[in-house]
Formats: C-alpha cells, sequence, structure tokens
C-alpha cells in the first residue's frame, strides 16, 4: 500500500500493516493458534506466573493472619481472596489462579491421604464406626434438605451435606471438582465454604462447653467431636480442649471420616457423573474414580503399610494445607462478589441443617453406644 493509500484511509499516515502483529488477519485465525499455544494444558510457567504469584501473596498474608490472631487459616483465605477477586479482571491471572485452584487442590488431597492409616480406622470399633457411617449419612441428608428448603440447586445440598459429613474445605474442593462450576457456580461454592469454616470455627469453640455442660465422659465427648466438627484440625483441638483422651478419641474418629473421603465422592461421581463428562460415555469409564481420588487411597495405604517417619508426615500435612489454601484463595479470587450478594440467606440453608443434624445424631450416638 502506497503512502497516498494511507492518506486515504482516515489519514492512517504511516502506518505499515506488515509489520503490525497480526495485522492482516482477518478473521483472527493466527492471534486464536498462538494463544492457544501459551494457555494450553502444558502453559509454561511465564503463563501461570502472574496469578500464582498473586495467589501465593494472598495466601500468604491469610497464613500470618490466622498465626498472629488465631482464627481459622481456610476462613481467612477466603476473606483475603474474595477481597482481592479484582485481580482476576486482568486475563494475565487466569491460567496461573486455575492452575492453583484445580492441580494444588488435586495434589492437597493426595497428600492428605498419609495422614490416615486402615490401623485408625480399625482401632475405632465395629459400633463406633457403624455410627459415624450413620451420623454422616443423616448429615449428607440435611444438606440435601436444606437445599431443597432454601431453593438451591441439588448440587448445593451435595457439596455442603459432603463437605460437612467428612472433613469440611478438603472434602468439599473434593467434591466441587466432580461436580463442577457448569453445574454449581463459584460465588455459589465460595459461599459454601465460608459458611462450612464459620461452622467449623464455631463449633471448636462452643462443642466442648456443651459437652461439658452436658456431663459426657471422654470417650463420648471425643466421639460427638470427632464425629461432628467439620475441619481436621479444629476437630483435633476441639477435642483436646475438652481433655487429653478426648482429644485422642476425636482425632480417630475424625481421621475415620477423612477415610471415607475416597468412597463417597467415588460415589457422587457414579451418581451424578464427573464433571465434563460426555453422556453417552462407556459404563466403565463412568465408574472411573477421580484419579487424585485413586491417589489418595493409594496414599493412605502407603502409610498403612509403610511406617512414615514422624517428621515426613508431619511435612506432608503442612503441604497439604498449603496446598489447600493456595486452592482456597485462588476460587475465592475467580468469584465475583455481585453473585454473592445476589444469593442472600438462603444459600447458608443447606450448611446450617447439615451442622446441626451432624451435633444432633453424632450426641445422640455418643450417649448411646459409649
Amino acid at each position: 500500500m502506497t503512502e497516498t493509500g494511507r492518506s486515504g484511509q482516515g489519514g492512517l499516515r504511516g502506518i505499515d500493516w506488515a509489520d503490525l502483529p497480526h495485522g492482516g488477519d482477518l478473521f483472527g485465525e493466527m492471534h486464536l493458534s498462538q494463544t492457544a499455544a501459551q494457555t494450553g494444558p502444558l502453559a509454561p510457567l511465564p503463563a501461570l506466573w502472574p496469578g500464582l504469584a498473586m495467589c501465593g501473596v494472598a495466601s500468604a498474608a491469610a497464613a500470618w493472619l490466622s498465626d498472629h490472631y488465631g482464627f481459622p487459616i481456610i476462613l481467612l483465605g477466603l476473606l483475603v481472596g474474595l477481597a482481592l477477586n479484582f485481580i482476576s479482571q486482568d486475563l494475565r491471572t487466569h491460567r496461573g489462579l486455575d492452575f492453583a485452584a484445580r492441580t494444588c487442590l488435586r495434589i492437597g488431597i493426595v497428600v492428605l491421604g498419609f495422614q490416615v492409616t486402615i490401623a485408625q480406622i480399625v482401632a475405632l470399633g465395629v459400633a463406633p464406626f457403624a455410627a459415624l457411617v450413620v451420623v454422616m449419612g443423616v448429615t449428607f441428608a440435611a444438606g440435601m434438605a436444606g437445599a431443597r428448603l432454601g431453593g438451591q440447586s441439588p448440587y448445593a445440598g451435595i457439596l455442603a451435606g459432603g463437605a460437612t459429613a467428612i472433613c469440611g474445605a478438603s472434602a468439599a474442593l473434593a467434591l466441587y471438582g466432580v461436580i463442577g462450576k457448569d453445574r454449581l457456580s463459584q460465588a455459589q461454592f465460595a459461599l459454601t465454604l465460608v459458611g462450612i469454616s464459620l461452622a467449623s470455627a464455631f463449633a471448636m469453640s462452643v462443642y466442648p462447653i456443651l459437652a461439658g455442660d452436658l456431663g459426657l465422659n471422654h470417650g463420648q465427648a471425643g466421639f460427638l467431636i470427632g464425629a461432628s466438627i467439620h475441619d481436621v484440625a479444629q476437630a483435633i483441638g476441639g477435642g483436646y480442649a475438652f481433655s487429653d483422651a478426648a482429644g485422642s478419641y476425636a482425632t480417630i474418629v475424625k481421621l475415620a471420616r477423612v477415610a471415607m473421603l475416597a468412597p463417597i465422592v467415588a460415589l457422587v461421581s457414579l451418581t451424578i457423573g464427573q464433571a465434563g463428562a460426555a453422556q453417552d460415555q462407556p459404563l466403565w469409564r463412568r465408574l472411573a474414580l477421580p484419579w487424585f481420588i485413586v491417589a489418595f487411597l493409594a496414599a493412605v495405604v502407603l502409610n498403612s503399610v509403610v511406617t512414615v517417619p514422624t517428621v515426613i508426615s508431619h511435612a506432608a500435612l503442612v503441604a497439604s494445607k498449603a496446598l489447600l489454601l493456595l486452592a482456597v484463595t485462588a476460587t475465592a479470587m475467580r468469584s465475583r462478589m455481585d453473585l454473592l450478594l445476589q444469593m442472600g440467606w438462603r444459600a447458608a440453608v443447606p450448611v446450617v441443617t447439615a451442622t446441626l443434624a451432624s451435633f444432633a445424631t453424632a450426641l445422640g450416638f455418643a450417649l448411646l453406644l459409649i
């Protein structure tokens, strides 16, 4: 194109279109192909770095606040992430935030398996374990009923009931990996996580006091606290707040609940299908467990047959908490605050009903069996 031609195009004199990126790419095929290459599943570290860096800074701030002020670290990660959700408006952060929300979550769940052994579950005994299964079933059903009462999606009930029944935020993250954001919005997921974290913190503070006021013995208090408090660390802390004996028993009960993560996620996956799976998949594909649940089971088995040194076990626990914190923070940063405000109080009903059912059922069995 000549200089005269350029000046006739709105006075765009001196522009060399051939040197501009994608200047002759009328429909954007070149641009889209290069963008896909940069943001594909094997995206290099530079593509992940902006989102990972922002998520890491937010998670570190949450960890510092938790260490200095004693608030639950998962709850702080959620709140800090929600406060910084404007960062996700920058498209450069999306790959890193998605990586943290998905990959860090799955690795964190796998590493969590090194905290459980088959011997711990066997030590619980047949009757208490059967009672624990009933408590978990009632809690799950209460979450589903709460979703119906609150006019929420049944997937919200699955998420709230399953997370309350198993191990709080860790289970919520695993279940959301099966449910998927197409069936349940990230805003609903973030709100459920906030509710679970608040309910767990409340339970850790109140349940030991209630157990004392009700005159429960060490075993009864340990079962009540271990079977009904959501988060692992808070269940164990609540047990030891009552007594050392209750804390030891609460630890066994709680870890037995954690071991049920894989079976429950498998049942949910079989019932509703994995996120993004085609409806016409063959049966063997629909029965297949998510890879991170299989790896979780493998970690439990390995931890049961091999004596893992205490240093490694502790390091695995710290790594699991850090990875899950990154996943929670990244999810909150990708959530839209306007959608959270639109949901209102009804979105918290499944968590409330599941929490109340968990406490009432666990208290009943604690009085009957122990």
